[in-house]
């Protein structure tokens, strides 16, 4: 399969990864606080990681180092708890919609900080997906203006994590095997969460003895396999055979699997947010169309 196709491949079973992801982190959530399920999603992943790819650290030298525990933090560390806090007040689907953030800070923060140039049409897409994000936040707001959000906030926070994120692969990781980046991220975060799992509650006898312990911490142990493990592998080899910002328009079909979801769950859907879909999808053909950088 030639490398057109596989990156094709890559986008569409990541989106249906982590638009789920949303979802298992809201069910998470009924037994655990934001910082409990944050810590054991990141030791629950390391481990299963360290299983199955711990001898690629072996490609990781001294002066990449420094760029994968960077990467650690700064894409899975730190969202992985702001996301955490961001669903205590907002819906699972409010939280797909709002990661379509990420192409746009991803282009921006690629031609400003790593000197990465990027197209007029990718910049079109870009703004183009990014009013469609806008309208289903619009619509979201009106379906449920009881949410507080303000914690909207911590997921924009972790949209600009993301699009960082994957300008230091772009840049600084390209010789590094993607399995050798996923496991030298959880490497480098595997200690803070150790450090902040007991203080956190999570032994005690209220949290264990919960009714809804076990089902979310199932939750919790599918997230980490397939939303954090498998996926996290995926994207950093999508980076690596295409662009920062092709990887990331992910974030534009997220919001489509993530309202699927949260509609099952509950969650209210109009007709107006599948309008909203459309334009975003729209986003996502003009961003890999190609053209002459400008």
């Amino acid at each position: 399969m030639n490398l057109q196709n596989r990156k094709w491949i890559y986008l569409f079973v990541l989106s249906i990864i982590w638009g789920t992801s949303y979802i298992l982190i809201k069910k998470g959530l009924e037994g655990f606080s934001p910082v409990q399920l944050g810590a054991v999603r990141v030791v629950l992943a390391a481990l299963f990681l360290f299983v199955i790819g711990f001898k690629s650290l072996r490609t990781i030298s001294k002066k990449e180092w420094p760029w994968v525990a960077l990467s650690g933090f700064v894409g899975s560390f730190i969202p992985m708890f702001l996301f955490a806090f961001a669903q205590t007040e907002i819906d699972s689907s409010i939280a797909s919609i709002l990661n379509s953030l990420v192409p746009l800070s991803t282009l921006f923060i690629g031609f400003f900080a790593f000197g990465i140039t990027f197209t007029r049409n990718q910049l079109l897409g870009v703004i183009i997906g990014l009013v469609g994000a806008t309208f289903l936040i619009f619509f979201g707001s009106q379906i449920n203006p009881n949410q507080n959000y303000w914690y909207t906030g911590l997921v924009v926070l972790a949209t600009i994590c993301y699009a960082s994120n994957a300008n230091i692969i772009k840049s600084k990781l390209q010789n590094v095997s993607a399995m050798g980046i996923a496991v030298g991220n959880f490497a480098c975060i595997l200690l803070p969460a150790l450090l902040i799992l007991p203080f956190s509650g999570f032994f005690s006898n209220e949290v264990t003895s919960a009714p809804k312990f076990w089902s979310s911490l199932g939750y919790i142990v599918v997230l980490c396999i397939m939303g954090t493990c498998v996926a996290k592998v995926m994207f950093n080899r999508l980076i690596q055979i295409s662009s920062a910002v092709f990887s990331v328009s992910v974030t534009y079909l997220i919001p489509i699997v993530g309202i699927f979801w949260g509609v099952l769950d509950g969650e209210a859907f109009k007709l107006q947010q599948l309008l909203a879909a459309a334009i975003i999808l729209l986003g996502v053909y003009l961003v890999n169309k190609k053209k002459t950088p400008k």
